[in-house]
């Protein structure tokens, strides 16, 4: 067995890194390179077992026996997948059962220095010399750029009233909530370029509240919306009539909080609500 070690410069913040390598959705796109459909089945937290998994359900399983978010992530390699069940560890399999795959970030003035190292088998070496350093690549052209997340509905109402019912306070203050225990308080919306605009979202039961906003910079009446949130996060909207009625289509930058696909549930739920809203009144 011999360890391999891999590394790589970042211009992002080590969030943002570490939400590519392990949020699932783009866990996928560079794990990938070693082979295409691959994906993995976890909660990523310390002490869990990992499925290393290909389409066919092949692969490995493993357990994190060490995570300190956004700093370090470690697998022991246990042993093999096969139909998408854990095989019991076999002779042979002893020359690499138990070996280690780690994670390392370290920030610099801005700039992430991401360290990989494997234990490798000797049939190994070479296809993880060869295809590590462009999965690395991988990671770090989707750490550099903005992750964005697309959601879309089709209103059942002409554009005129779908834009209406999307701006006015009166009505966001309707339909703004992802689900019925929560809801928005107040709204105010100065609907131009450089206008600003925020709303007041809560629990019903008061646990809990944020307020939410931006400044447009761009309003196209009727057919298109872009604005940058508060944290500098940026959200497009387009408004598409087809007559009787309207597709929305939002793409917005995620943060590093919460999951990929947490994000884009949560906006959609909320995308949802206002087509409910928007086709009942």
């Amino acid at each position: 067995m011999k360890k391999i070690h891999f590394k790589i410069e970042i211009n992002a913040k080590p969030q943002k890194v570490w939400q590519v390598l392990w949020d699932n959705i783009t866990y996928k796109k560079w794990a990938g390179v070693f082979m295409e459909g691959s994906y993995a089945v976890t909660d990523w937290k310390q002490g869990s077992k990992v499925q290393f998994l290909s389409p066919d359900g092949g692969g490995l399983y493993s357990l994190i026996t060490e995570c300190r978010r956004n700093e370090y992530m470690a697998f022991k390699h246990i042993g093999e997948m096969k139909n998408f069940e854990e095989l019991p560890v076999v002779k042979g399999a002893e020359s690499w059962s138990g070996s280690m795959e780690t994670y390392t970030l370290k920030e610099h003035n801005g700039v992430v220095l991401l360290e990989c190292s494997l234990d490798a088998t000797e049939e190994m070496e070479n296809y993880f010399t060869d295809l590590f350093p462009k999965a690395m690549e991988v990671v770090k052209n989707l750490s550099e750029t903005p992750l964005m997340i697309t959601i879309e509905a089709t209103i059942n109402a002409p554009v005129e009233k779908t834009w209406k019912y999307f701006t006015l306070p009166e009505h966001i203050v309707n339909w703004n909530a992802a689900s019925d225990d929560w809801h928005t308080i107040k709204a105010e919306n100065d609907l131009r370029e450089r206008g600003k605009f925020s709303s007041r979202m809560e629990a019903k039961d008061k646990s809990f509240g944020f307020d939410f906003g931006g400044t447009y910079t761009r309003v196209d009446f009727n057919q298109a919306i872009s604005y940058t949130l508060d944290d500098t996060r940026k959200v497009d909207i387009k408004f598409d009539s087809n007559g009787a009625s309207t597709k929305i289509t939002e793409s917005f930058e995620s943060e590093t909080q919460n999951s990929l696909e947490l994000q884009q549930t949560g906006w959609q739920m909320i995308l949802n609500n206002f087509k409910k809203y928007t086709e009942a009144n």
